[in-house]
């Protein structure tokens, strides 16, 4: 399996939205060593992302930060796609490079990633 991790003040909900915003299952919760829940790891059985909760995270100041990385999520139909993701809690920034090739939204953690059209 391929694999990813993910920091957010909450991983839980990170995990969540992103695996509803897929259509992934939580295949599995860690705990740290005083058992508390400290990252879950979404997966469609290929593909996996891990979300790790951390205390001290801050979200990227986008568009002035650079990104260490940001997601590319490749719909049939971005535009519906789009609607969906706002629904579950993804916000629209003004700021849209790209020339309408693909919409830039930020997850419910502040973190910036892309929808674009499945090539």
């Amino acid at each position: 399996m391929l694999g990813s991790g993910i920091w957010a003040p909450d991983g839980a909900a990170l995990a969540d939205f992103y695996a509803a915003a897929l259509g992934w299952e939580t295949r599995h919760t860690f705990h740290d060593e005083d058992g508390n829940p400290a990252a879950h790891l979404i997966s469609d059985g290929v593909r996996t992302l891990v979300f790790s909760t951390a205390r001290t995270f801050r979200a990227p100041d986008w568009p002035q930060d650079e990104l260490p990385f940001h997601l590319d999520l490749a719909f049939e139909d971005p535009a519906a796609a789009e609607e969906r993701l706002l629904a579950l809690g993804a916000t629209r920034p003004d700021h849209q490079p790209g020339k309408g090739r693909w919409t830039v939204l930020l997850d419910p953690s502040g973190q910036p990633f892309c929808v674009c059209r499945a090539s």
